[in-house]
């Protein structure tokens, strides 16, 4: 059994929290409620982009390259925060294998705590919610509908077999 020292360890070990849904399925609301906790911090991909690369992602092979260059500069960052005790919500798509290998080389190097957060949302639900973000004007970037298409042909949902500890959430979640 563990002693009263391991349990008080376990119970306020930092969490790294990472999302995964198709575009507009409401990861940065969700997150923005994840980091409403104490000691978490959130960082918010699309926020980073906007300011260090104004004007500069116009294609989805800028965001890829734009995007690769900030997780390596964050990589060491973010562990350091989740090395300290600090969780951190990471607003930053798991929706390919490639994005969570490198957000699972974060959770090993850091030995924090996860959560993979699964917005289960239909691409009917998406492309309203879409509509609305882009006739608002609110998001940092604007995307059509065939860009949803296309960028949403790269998605995977995450499986059992990666080893993440993952909690879906439907359309009425989200």
């Amino acid at each position: 059994m563990p002693s009263n020292e391991q349990f008080k360890d376990t119970a306020t070990k930092a969490t790294l929290h990472l999302v995964c849904g198709k575009i507009a399925a409401g990861k940065s609301t969700l997150t923005r409620r994840l980091a409403d906790q104490p000691r978490t911090v959130l960082i918010s991909e699309d926020d980073w982009l906007a300011k260090l690369y104004p004007g500069e992602i116009r294609t989805l092979t800028d965001y890829v390259r734009r995007s690769q260059s900030l997780k390596d500069a964050l990589a060491p960052h973010l562990a350091a925060l989740l090395g300290q005790g600090l969780s951190v919500v990471l607003d930053m798509p798991a929706n390919t294998l490639d994005n969570r290998r490198w957000m699972r080389e974060l959770i090993d190097a850091s030995g924090a705590a996860h959560q993979l957060h699964h917005l289960d949302v239909d691409d009917d639900a998406c492309k309203s919610r879409l509509r609305q973000r882009n006739a608002k004007g609110s998001h940092p970037f604007s995307v059509s509908e065939a860009e949803f298409d296309h960028i949403t042909r790269y998605f995977v949902p995450p499986g059992a077999q990666e080893g993440f500890n993952i909690i879906t959430h439907r359309s009425a979640d989200a």
